[in-house]
């Protein structure tokens, strides 16, 4: 079916309101986009975010396949709608320029250019682990309480995910 009549077929089917509940079908993270199905017709390209252009700037509530999500549509138009709202969320994204905030069920991504917080606190971690202080009878040989950092370290593996 043509998007011309899909779109003709909406207007004539079009609701007292312009907000539509809809299942998502599939989600293109890459484009900030995804299709949607009313019951009646597949949405193909609806917007994650209201704005999407080329900017480094981008915020996205991702939902998750399967579940259902509010659609509106920009300036009337149904070749241009956006998710308003999602009942369940895959992912949370938000980019400023370098700066990267990522949330998804496997923690927490934090990154500034090619830095990111996990990796700068198992740096750390790595350095405690591996201090040595000289005392008056000589240099130490063992952290004493490196089974401590080691469980920190893992609290933050688990907590902050991977770039």
């Amino acid at each position: 079916m043509s998007e011309t009549i899909r779109t003709a077929l909406k207007l004539i089917t079009k609701q007292d309101t312009d907000t539509n509940i809809m299942t998502v079908l599939s989600v293109d993270k890459q484009n900030g986009t995804c299709t949607c199905d009313d019951g009646f017709i597949t949405h193909t390209d609806v917007r994650l975010s209201a704005i999407i252009d080329e900017k480094a700037q981008k915020l996205y509530v991702i939902p998750k396949v399967g579940t259902t999500v509010l659609v509106t549509p920009i300036e009337a138009s149904y070749n241009l709608q956006f998710v308003a709202m999602a009942s369940e969320v895959e992912e949370f994204y938000l980019g400023i320029d370098q700066v990267v905030f990522d949330v998804t069920k496997e923690g927490f991504l934090l990154k500034k250019e090619n830095e990111t917080l996990r990796t700068i606190m198992l740096d750390l971690l790595t350095a405690i682990k591996a201090i040595k202080f000289t005392t008056n009878v000589g240099p130490t040989i063992a952290l004493v309480n490196a089974a401590q950092f080691t469980g920190i370290e893992n609290r933050i593996k688990d907590f902050l995910k991977a770039d």
